[in-house]
């Protein structure tokens, strides 16, 4: 079980990192310049001149310029900005920024990888054999459980955007976590339809109850920047879990059977 999850736990990590240095911090950064007030939302835009692209200070001369747009976190709950993987403080070097992201990455995956490992081997305990097919899939639902389900109440939050308390944040997102594993599980593996329909409550219920939001939408950052780096986060999400999961399966596949 230890060999699986380090081997598998570590190449995800490293994939992780990579594919957030290519796709996720980019707009990271952009995103922190908007925070910062570096950049300002729609600053070429409200004069409707050519001239007016490149003077931050014109951009709130008429009714149609956003004058929040520099300052309006100020004004935020202290925890607004939090964000998972994100180190702010390091921001002025980014050698020391990129070593930590790499090392977050890797610690967050190898985490993962022992939890999915532990479920290969209470699989096995019920007949169930894991190999690498079985593995893709199971990282897939471990993406559902962890990435998927709470993003559908809790979108991953870019620097300049608001969210509601970090405490609430962290209580619903972890009982849509058990939620949606259980649920899951219930689904592949349960007997009758009584254990699917069980299964089914069980994915619908954290999102029936609702996850704590702010009480009003606003921030720095602009709508597309947030929604784009929103889906970058699930796609990279995506490909590192079914990596994970492949990776985790073939292992646990040769090592269990040179074992038998």
């Amino acid at each position: 079980m230890l060999a699986s999850a380090v081997f598998a736990g570590v190449a995800a990590g490293l994939l992780a990192a990579v594919l957030h240095f290519a796709f996720v911090q980019p707009y990271i950064l952009l995103g922190e310049e908007y925070e910062s007030g570096a950049a300002v939302h729609f600053a070429g835009v409200a004069g409707g001149a050519a001239g007016d692209a490149h003077d931050p200070s014109q951009a709130h001369g008429d009714g149609h310029a956003h004058e929040h747009a520099a300052g309006e976190g100020a004004d935020a709950p202290a925890d607004a900005h939090d964000h998972a993987g994100h180190d702010h403080g390091a921001g002025g070097d980014p050698i020391t920024r990129n070593a930590l992201t790499v090392l977050f990455a890797g610690l967050v995956y190898l985490a993962y990888a022992l939890i999915l490992v532990a479920g290969f081997g209470l699989a096995r305990v019920f007949g169930h054999v894991i190999g690498l097919r079985e593995g893709v899939l199971w990282g897939i639902a471990g993406f559902a459980a962890f990435q998927l389900a709470p993003a559908m109440g809790l979108t991953p939050a870019l620097p300049g955007t608001m969210a509601a308390d970090l405490a609430d944040r962290q209580v619903w997102w972890w009982a849509t976590v058990a939620a949606t594993a259980g649920g899951l599980g219930l689904i592949a593996y349960g007997r009758g339809l009584g254990a699917a329909a069980l299964g089914v409550v069980m994915l619908a219920l954290p999102h029936v109850i609702g996850a704590p939001l702010p009480e009003g939408y606003a921030g720095v950052a602009p709508p597309e920047v947030a929604a784009a780096f929103s889906a970058r986060v699930l796609g990279v999400a995506l490909v590192v879990w079914a990596v994970l999961g492949g990776i985790a399966g073939y292992v646990w596949a040769r090592e269990t059977a040179g074992r038998a």
